[in-house]
């Protein structure tokens, strides 16, 4: 089996762990964080330091790389590309929770985080680094972009489009053929019933855009 890191220690981390152990497709071999001391345990393995500890882990025949556990998108992207320039040969790998349902067609980027009863309907595709957690659901010819997040119970309709790094907040409502732009966050609850534009904050039922935002504005 072949062994990998978890980059990140946090509550977000904690579920890719589980995820990633009941999955049983990689060993763990520690995680990486810069909070926290070499040596400290976390979520029952060890702190092995952070990213300059790559090197000689790849060193291993056995050791392929990890993925970045990190709850907010544009700081999981900033450090996704730091790992990319340092280390090229670094490999990110999904996590997928063995309850999962996937369609037909279904396509799937490298480092993404799919926690348990996410549905992923026929034709969707879910870009790199993201994350969908518990019971979203994806529906048909769906896309969903890169380093982009689905809250517990997010629902979308078919057709639907949602761009780079947005966050869709827990229970909201995506209609058919609607599309929301980058760096986006969406209300928990709201329901999108027209298009979002990039960098909107939008929120209530129906949602409405209540504020524009730097893509590196915090969220969570």
């Amino acid at each position: 089996m072949k062994r990998i890191v978890v980059i990140g220690a946090s509550d977000q981390s904690r579920c890719t762990i589980d995820v990633i152990e009941q999955s049983k497709t990689y060993e763990i071999l520690g995680v990486l964080d810069k909070n926290l001391s070499q040596g400290e345990r976390f979520a029952g393995y060890t702190i092995l330091g952070y990213l300059e500890v790559i090197e000689d882990l790849l060193a291993n025949d056995d050791f392929i790389g990890g993925i970045v556990a990190i709850g907010d998108n544009f700081t999981r992207r900033k450090v996704v590309k730091e790992i990319e320039n340092l280390y090229p040969e670094f490999q990110f790998v999904n996590a997928i929770h063995p309850s999962v349902i996937l369609g037909n067609n279904v396509r799937i980027g490298k480092g993404s985080l799919i926690m348990p009863g996410v549905i992923l309907n026929n034709n969707s595709g879910v870009g790199d680094h993201c994350i969908l957690l518990t019971r979203s659901s994806l529906d048909h010819d769906s896309t969903l972009g890169n380093y982009s997040s689905l809250s517990p119970g997010v629902t979308t309709g078919g057709r639907v489009s949602i761009g780079k790094c947005s966050a869709i907040g827990i229970g909201a409502n995506i209609l058919h053929c609607k599309t929301i732009g980058n760096h986006c966050v969406i209300g928990g609850g709201a329901l999108i019933n027209k298009n979002v534009e990039d960098g909107s904050v939008a929120y209530g039922v129906p949602a409405r855009i209540v504020k524009k935002r730097k893509k590196s504005e915090k969220y969570l």
